[in-house]
């Protein structure tokens, strides 16, 4: 087999959830052109709508469902109507900045449940069609928050450490049907969730956020959706077949750097 022929994903079909915009998005678009055939959900018909003429005028074949991933019964009637699904990446992900101690159980379980238990739920969904298959792969959408933790965002971190694990878990009980379980973990990537922190103050300034990622980050820049492609088309592809349960971090090198000295 060729280099290109290992990288094709032509004549698998891969669900990607909350893919209408930002990281979701651009790993739809990277594994459609790689040959994949595209199916993606949202929650909002004007986000579909939106996506879906994104995508055709990119050239790529997509469906686009409404579904909450939260819920299993929307989750697999969406599966049914995909006819399964070679490649499944759960992506569909919030994230609610507050302090710890301002914030409610309501808040935190709503992060969680989008954040950890529709990963759960989709996956289990995918797999016993993958194991009919022959195999499959599952691409979790995990973050540097699953290494470390920061200030405000402690619903987020206790989800995405726990999307890690899930992630070592299927790679663990399913590696013996050929699925291969394994994450991406973005760093700081510009996508309309983290325009906040990249706005541009009233007297000019950069945010103080943005210039402290600046000054972490060895690539000095915040991520494109699109530097994560290579890595989805990897963990998608036949090239990552006997790599199971291992968290990618796309990070522009945030996570080995211990920063400048002042």
């Amino acid at each position: 087999m060729n280099i290109t022929e290992l990288f094709s994903l032509k004549g698998r079909t891969a669900l990607v959830t909350g893919a209408a915009y930002g990281i979701g998005f651009a790993i739809a678009e990277a594994l459609g052109s790689a040959g994949a055939e595209i199916a993606f959900c949202c929650r909002s018909e004007e986000h579909l709508k939106t996506a879906l003429e994104g995508y055709s005028a990119r050239g790529i074949s997509a469906r686009g469902f409404i579904c909450d991933v939260t819920d299993e019964a929307q989750v697999a009637k969406m599966i049914n109507e995909i006819g399964g699904a070679d490649i499944l990446v759960n992506n569909a992900g919030i994230i609610k900045r507050i302090p710890m101690t301002e914030m409610s159980a309501e808040d935190f379980r709503e992060v969680i449940d989008v954040d950890l238990t529709a990963p759960f739920i989709c996956s289990k969904a995918v797999i016993p069609d993958m194991i009919k298959r022959g195999g499959g792969k599952i691409i979790n959408i995990c973050s540097m928050m699953s290494e470390l933790g920061r200030e405000t965002v402690s619903a987020y971190a206790s989800a995405k450490g726990g999307l890690k694990m899930l992630t070592k878990n299927i790679a663990s009980e399913y590696g013996r049907f050929n699925i291969q379980c394994n994450g991406i973990g973005p760093g700081y990537i510009a996508t309309p969730q983290t325009a906040p922190l990249r706005e541009i103050q009233p007297d000019g300034a950069r945010h103080p956020f943005d210039r402290f990622i600046i000054s972490k980050t060895p690539a000095e820049r915040w991520g494109e959706p699109s530097d994560l492609a290579g890595a989805a088309v990897f963990l998608a592809s036949r090239a990552s077949d006997f790599v199971n349960g291992q968290i990618l971090y796309v990070d522009g090198g945030i996570l080995a750097y211990i920063g400048k000295q002042p």
